[in-house]
């Protein structure tokens, strides 16, 4: 397992870099790393991040078939628009987090052995929420991502996973310059942006 955690952490750092400057590259780039993930995750029996990357899996594909069919079609390196929710049309959002987060560390806490159940539950359900409004375009993913990366450098800390919490620590700051950088090419504003 010595090459895996570093080969996912060095292929997460590329697929962030690639996502934040709106490449198509982030999709396969991301399958490879969430598929390491996968067996990294179920090794130490953090089984929520397990099933999250098997997700992340599939939301990686439905994110490269989004951002391809929504670009525009007349120019030829033309990418999907950044998408600005504003904070009435983020709570849903929030909300659905907050709920997938109590209802599987529920499950995980009364059948599994799981280590650390609420706490994985919740890096799971808002990485979720997170990467489904990134697949979207919508600029407020880095700052849910923002939340999940604080959680997340914690807990793979405690895990002894101190290269992906390292890793972590990277992507938080990633996402902040994520945000920055989408914001700044995006030219709607929230109050004007359609939610698609």
């Amino acid at each position: 397992m010595s090459w895996l955690e570093p080969t996912a952490a060095g292929l997460g750092v590329l697929c962030l870099f690639f996502l934040i400057r709106q490449s198509m590259w982030a999709w396969p780039v991301g399958i490879a790393m969430t598929g390491l993930y996968a067996i990294i995750f179920f090794d130490v029996r953090l089984y929520s991040d397990f099933g999250l990357q098997l997700i992340f899996c599939v939301l990686q594909a439905y994110g490269w078939w989004f951002w391809l069919s929504h670009r525009d079609r007349a120019e030829a390196n033309s990418q999907a628009p950044v998408i600005w929710l504003g904070f009435q049309k983020l709570l849903p959002w929030l909300a659905v987090g907050a709920v997938g987060a109590l209802a599987l560390g529920l499950v995980m806490d009364r059948f599994t052995d799981a280590d650390l159940p609420y706490w994985d539950a919740m890096t799971t359900s808002f990485s979720l929420v997170a990467q489904f409004m990134l697949a979207r375009k919508y600029l407020e993913n880095w700052l849910v991502w923002i939340g999940v990366d604080v959680v997340a450098i914690g807990v793979y800390a405690y895990k002894g996973l101190m290269l992906t919490s390292g890793l972590y620590a990277l992507f938080l700051l990633m996402c902040v310059w994520g945000f920055w950088q989408w914001r700044r090419d995006s030219a709607v504003e929230p109050e004007a942006a359609p939610a698609q």
